[in-house]
């Protein structure tokens, strides 16, 4: 069991119990994807359903505020000195994904440009908390050092509005009118779970070394696949509906003039002036 870092790592039976139901989550991820009639656009909120969503966003924030600011004075009070914190390595990777996304949403998206720019910025702070919601979910109960006198009063504190903010933030996707459902990001999302039930095999240990933070940064990038393929459409063969449409030529409008026949050719016309043999006339 390590404890190196900000949380511990799983061992013995609790790495398995932790892999199996990452797996059966995979499963069922990509079991939705394959049968759901997709894809599937939202209806955009009215005014006060988003003044709603931006109130519970942004109240979430301040009560994550509010609560880690206990959770370090408490700690500073029970061990006296901060601990050196340990080496990151994700956060790079992480800032660089986020300018990624946004670059390619607000550059290659549709609509006008101040409603392309608000996609990427939700696409932005959205990607990360698909990746975050499970994670935190898995170490919540291992966050390291426990903090007394009640180390679960204090996880909450820490937790709970951070889970606020992921699921708020995941809920403003529904601002932008380029977010649909689509099976690419059920099969990303999927694929992601997949990599953090390889990760729980090895003890979902803190990225320090190869094997962990390697296991962080691909789950980490599956989750910005994720948030891209709810922006955008990625078509794997031409619709039959389309194809056909192609085939049968222009429509023709309702009531409106028939298409004009062309005139026959040089060829044709020849042809016509030709004596009609007399076995023909027989």
């Amino acid at each position: 069991m390590t404890q190196y870092g900000t949380w511990v790592s799983y061992s013995g039976s609790a790495r398995i119990w932790l892999a199996a139901g990452l797996l059966a989550a995979a499963g069922c991820a990509a079991y939705a994807g394959a049968r759901l009639p997709l894809p599937r656009s939202f209806t955009q909120p009215r005014r006060p359903v988003i003044i709603v969503m931006f109130a519970a966003w942004a109240g979430s924030l301040v009560a994550w505020g509010i609560g880690l600011t206990g959770y370090v004075r408490q700690y500073l009070r029970e061990f006296h000195l901060a601990k050196a914190a340990p080496v990151n390595h994700i956060t790079p990777v992480t800032l660089l994904a986020a300018l990624g996304l946004f670059l390619v949403i607000l550059t290659r998206g549709r609509g006008s440009y101040s409603a392309r720019l608000g996609s990427a910025v939700l696409g932005a702070m959205a990607a990360p908390m698909i990746f975050e919601l499970p994670f935190d979910l898995i170490v919540m109960a291992r966050t390291y050092p426990p903090i007394p006198p009640s180390p679960a009063l204090y996880r909450a504190l820490f937790f709970v509005p951070l889970f606020a903010i992921e699921v708020t933030t995941l809920w403003l996707l529904r601002l932008s009118r380029m977010v649909a459902l689509r099976r690419p990001a059920f099969i990303c999302f999927a694929l992601m779970l997949a990599v953090y039930a390889a990760w729980a095999l090895e003890g979902f240990s803190y990225p320090s070394a190869a094997a962990p933070i390697a296991f962080n940064i691909v789950s980490k990038l599956l989750a910005f696949a994720t948030a891209l393929a709810l922006f955008f459409p990625l078509p794997l063969r031409r619709p039959k509906a389309a194809a056909a449409a192609d085939d049968a030529g222009p429509a023709r409008p309702a009531g409106g003039p028939a298409p004009p026949v062309p005139a026959p050719g040089p060829s044709l016309a020849a042809a016509s002036r030709q004596p009609t043999p007399a076995k023909e006339m027989r």
